[in-house]
């Protein structure tokens, strides 16, 4: 379903600044093909996450997550060698990671799966992430820990320790929300992510544009969203328009990552509750896995 998750989002057209079936958006690195390399160098690695935590449910807070970067730099690492060192889903290891070992680590202790649930363990494991790794002083600053300082924006890594609270408490309840009244998935999840644009602090926006950038696009978004019909995105001219946005977005070289991020976890978690196989595998007897029956563009 992770894996799956990946390709919902970049299958989805049009997405505004973003890589899809039209276009590259306001990327001029890569490709819809690095897109469906990287989610096949990543999908092996899913179950090991899972797998891990439940292995590991033992560790908590900052030893459990300390216990997990390995794997997530060897899945990292696997997504660059698929890309030839194009960033394609490097949120996105982050994001799977963590709720594949909350999954494993909700498994070991026999407690009940759901999105709340699964979030609410990521929280825990991240409790004090920001605090830790964006407050430094030092010369030698990441982008995440400048934009920290200066705008007091946390990223993927505040949303983490948040437990998804973009996406528990604006994206997916109007995703669910939408696909019950009758939308189509591609409007209901396109519509989402608009709505996943217009609140989010997306620090991948702000790296490009400035604050003056992000409160554009949110404004965008927003207006997009408040001139919707009754027919949502169903209707022509509601299409139209977020093409319009795409275009706007692209000559801006503005690209909302952050939120396409946060869309992936929209639509895994709107999976659940997903029953787990019995038993768990073992990280050292996971074997190749196949995803048939996934349409691609």
């Amino acid at each position: 379903m992770a894996y799956r998750a990946m390709l919902a989002e970049v299958n989805l057209t049009p997405k505004p600044g973003l890589v899809d079936c039209a276009n590259c958006g306001a990327h001029q690195d890569m490709t819809l093909g690095d897109f469906y390399h990287s989610a096949e160098a990543i999908a092996p690695w899913l179950p090991r996450f899972i797998a891990h935590g439940t292995q590991h449910s033992h560790l908590a807070g900052q030893a459990a997550l300390n216990c997990l970067r390995p794997l997530g730099l060897a899945c990292e690492n696997s997504m660059f060698n698929a890309t030839g060192g194009v960033n394609t889903h490097k949120g996105s290891v982050f994001s799977l990671g963590l709720l594949c070992c909350a999954l494993g680590r909700l498994h070991a202790r026999a407690e009940p799966i759901s999105a709340q649930g699964v979030c609410q363990e990521v929280a825990s494991l991240c409790c004090g992430l920001t605090e830790r790794e964006l407050r430094q002083s030092n010369q030698q600053q990441t982008a995440g820990q400048r934009l920290f300082s200066q705008h007091g924006l946390t990223g993927a890594r505040g949303e983490a320790e948040s437990g998804f609270a973009t996406v528990l408490n604006h994206a997916l309840p109007a995703y669910q929300r939408l696909l019950a009244d009758g939308a189509q998935p591609d409007h209901a999840l396109l519509q989402t992510l608009l709505i996943l644009m217009s609140v989010n602090r997306d620090t991948n926006v702000v790296s490009r544009g400035g604050m003056a950038g992000l409160q554009w696009l949110q404004q965008q978004a927003s207006e997009i969203l408040a001139s919707l019909p009754a027919a949502g995105m169903r209707e022509p001219l509601s299409q139209w328009r977020v093409r319009v946005f795409d275009s706007q977005c692209i000559a801006r070289n503005l690209s909302p990552g952050g939120s396409a991020d946060l869309l992936i976890l929209t639509w895994f978690l709107a999976h659940f509750p997903h029953p787990l196989p019995h038993p768990m595998p073992s990280i050292c007897h996971v074997q190749p896995i196949g995803f048939p029956g996934v349409t691609l563009c």
